[in-house]
């Protein structure tokens, strides 16, 4: 799947969305939305612009939750509701039980909706279950919460870990099936991990040789450096043909390790989340790819979906929600699944630059001026 074709399919799927969010507000204009609707929402608006959307992300190692999730929601909110809608944000710091007290605070303040990335998956559970208990509508947003959840946003998890086998395989072209691979999954407490690594595996499995493979505590990268440490110990440096890194946090590590190592070429590695300073090492060649997830298209239809379930509007709320998924905790979630992008130097331009999630001038410092003009990003 193309840069080109992955960002028709989303622009598509937005428009099908903002169709039928039109159709519902003409409805209701005419006073025939009340009482219809799918199961998954109520029919009759709850609230006005009045409200509050309690907002849980998991951890600040990713700089996109505080530079991008949060602000957008933000914003969105504000939009939708006339400025009068206000977003409580708390961020765990990759803290489950934390994360399960901000929870409680938001449920004993009232809030009418939350938004929820959840540290762990399975300990937030019971706060869902309480929120639930409490009459207000929880949300799992990038990570897949289990517990009553009314809906689920996030990328395309399996198919972020099938885009970076695939680029791997790619990259190693006819000695794949000779060459060593170390896998740095991420954290075991991640749902999101299971599924890239479920993605990754449908890629790699038969087609190299996967030598050594780790799970990285809480996604940190002293963790995933660590582990690359004993890789390089155990395999041997020469002998690693290339790296599978679920994220650009642990690959910047990943790389650092090889460094010290003393690698004076780096193996093909692979990324996510288009973080900055991977988008430079990829210009330079240190870092081989990375995967664009679109987090203003992610976090504006997770604002959108919060302020439509708060009021009621179901057909909004549905057009919205048309995939489905299920958790180990319950079945046929509404969900929606963002599409993904495989980011590599030959399209910085048409998708981070863009989508105006960095600026030529973040990008192309005086250290990757050169990179920038082989490429003509100016």
């Amino acid at each position: 799947m193309n840069a080109r074709t992955t960002r028709r399919t989303a622009v598509r799927r937005t428009a099908i969305a903002l169709a039928a969010a039109a159709s519902a507000i003409s409805l209701a204009a005419c006073g025939v939305i009340d009482g219809v609707g799918g199961g998954s929402s109520s029919a009759t608006p709850k609230r006005g612009n009045d409200i509050t959307v309690g907002l849980l992300l998991p951890e600040k190692e990713n700089p996109r939750y505080d530079k991008f999730d949060y602000p957008i929601i933000k914003e969105q909110v504000r939009s939708l509701t006339d400025n009068k809608g206000k977003v409580v944000y708390e961020n765990a710091d990759a803290d489950a039980a934390k994360q399960n007290q901000q929870l409680d605070q938001m449920i004993a303040d009232k809030v009418d909706v939350l938004l929820v990335d959840a540290v762990d998956a399975k300990a937030i559970a019971p706060g869902v279950q309480k929120a639930k208990d409490a009459g207000i509508p929880v949300i799992a947003y990038d990570r897949l919460a289990q517990g009553p959840i009314d809906a689920y946003i996030s990328f395309d998890n399996e198919l972020v870990g099938q885009v970076q086998g695939r680029a791997l395989v790619d990259k190693l072209g006819a000695n794949a099936s000779n060459s060593k691979i170390i896998m740095m999954n991420g954290s075991p407490t991640d749902p999101n991990a299971a599924q890239f690594k479920k993605g990754a595996l449908s890629e790699l499995s038969g087609k190299v040789n996967l030598a050594k493979s780790y799970d990285t505590k809480d996604w940190k990268p002293e963790n995933a450096k660590a582990n690359m440490q004993a890789a390089i110990r155990a395999i041997g440096l020469s002998n690693i043909a290339g790296v599978y890194s679920a994220n650009d946090g642990m690959a910047g590590a990943i790389i650092d390790a090889l460094k010290e190592a003393g690698a004076t070429k780096i193996p093909p590695v692979t990324g996510q989340d288009a973080a900055l300073d991977a988008v430079q090492r990829i210009l330079s060649g240190e870092q081989y790819m990375s995967v664009y997830k679109s987090y203003p298209e992610e976090a504006n239809n997770a604002a959108e979906m919060a302020v439509s379930k708060v009021q009621g509007r179901s057909i909004e709320f549905d057009a919205l929600t048309r995939d489905k998924v299920d958790s180990p905790t319950q079945k046929q979630i509404p969900s929606m699944l963002v599409p993904v992008v495989a980011l590599t130097k030959d399209n910085i331009k048409d998708t981070v630059l863009q989508d105006s999630i960095y600026t030529v001038q973040e990008i192309c410092t005086p250290k990757y001026k050169t990179y920038c003009d082989a490429h003509r990003i100016k």
